[in-house]
């Protein structure tokens, strides 16, 4: 089975490299063969976090993604992440879809909120509904979590399965922190999450002032953390398992906003993975994530405080936690468990 992957982005966005990308080898292994066609290359996110010029990037991006759109014909299906061509009407998405070849639709994220909720009437009015459109035209959609199950049921979309955003546990070992290594708390993400990390600030600098510990942020710009507790720590997908490994507690803080409301939580499962108990906000997928017995799930900034507190003074519950935690990801959110999902779904489409 031939499948073209129309991906937002290539290695350099986490959503298409965990989402499309991390599959190639294991769908090849299932006899599906994935061709990967990024939107938007690396090019273009390095000038999005540079806060640079991308208008050329964008421009070949979308005179490239018309020409795979209309050279589709030699697949067995098609899939896009998200959309084809964002901020471009449904009628003009859905008459350069493929004819006669099923598409899978993936997202990862709320993104329809960026329409229906948009600050322009204009925008909400042209493409408030896109999603819901492309999602009732495709043969499958594939979703991160149950919110985005659920707007894909509403809008009548014909198949809906889950999908967690996984890990490779062949790259993630639980981590042996050393007794006499300074207490880390470590937050990953990128210059476009780093401002949630304002929600944890207080309590961080509360428990400065009573226990001796480092606070990183992976993925941050260093005046994105200025006079934090926090320090920004480069991010590179080669050296991001080993700079993970370094921490002792994760944290996840995130507002309950709608668009907060559809994250799949996977800085959650990477912590997880490595064998670290997890602080998190109670929004969307990370109360199924967290479960009961992996972390905590404090709702205020006094609770934030207290379960930083209780971890940070308690080897042994970091302990328990981290291994609960990394019991559930080999249960259920590992690239292990769901490669073998995901081939199903994608070979029932061409029967």
């Amino acid at each position: 089975m031939r499948v073209l992957a129309l991906t937002r982005y290539g290695r350099l966005g986490a959503s298409s490299r965990l989402r499309t990308l991390q599959y190639v080898g294991p769908l090849a292994a299932a006899g599906i063969e994935l061709t990967p066609e990024p939107l938007l290359g690396d090019d273009y996110l390095r000038a999005l976090y540079g806060r640079q010029q991308r208008v050329a990037p964008t421009i070949r991006g979308y005179l490239g993604r018309f020409g795979r759109l209309l050279g589709a014909g030699g697949y067995d299906a098609v899939w896009i992440e998200k959309e084809a061509l964002p901020w471009m009407p449904p009628l003009i998405e859905l008459n350069l879809w493929p004819r006669g070849i099923p598409v899978v639709l993936d997202y990862d994220d709320a993104v329809f909120h960026r329409y229906d909720s948009h600050n322009s009437s204009a925008v909400r009015a042209l493409l408030g509904h896109k999603l819901d459109r492309l999602m009732a035209r495709a043969e499958l959609v594939v979703a991160g979590n149950q919110y985005l199950a659920d707007r894909a049921y509403s809008v009548g979309a014909p198949k809906v399965e889950i999908i967690p955003t996984v890990v490779d546990l062949s790259r993630y070992r639980p981590a042996t922190a050393s007794p006499a290594r300074r207490l880390t708390i470590g937050w990953i993400g990128s210059p476009s999450t780093a401002h949630y990390l304002d929600i944890v600030k207080p309590a961080l600098a509360r428990l400065r002032q009573s226990v001796d510990f480092r606070a990183v942020a992976i993925g941050a710009r260093p005046e994105q953390v200025a006079g934090s507790v926090f320090e920004a720590v480069p991010w590179s997908e080669a050296t991001e398992v080993q700079t993970l490994s370094g921490i002792d507690v994760g944290v996840m803080p995130l507002p309950d906003n709608p668009w907060e409301r559809g994250k799949c939580g996977y800085k959650l499962i990477q912590y997880m993975a490595l064998g670290l108990p997890v602080i998190a906000s109670p929004v969307g997928a990370n109360r199924s994530i967290v479960g009961g017995d992996a972390g905590f799930l404090p709702t205020d900034g006094q609770a934030w405080l207290a379960d930083l507190a209780a971890l940070a003074s308690d080897p042994k519950l970091r302990h328990e936690m981290g291994s609960a935690g990394r019991r559930r990801v080999e249960a259920g959110f590992s690239l292990s468990v769901q490669a073998p999902r995901l081939a199903g779904f994608l070979t029932s489409l061409a029967k």
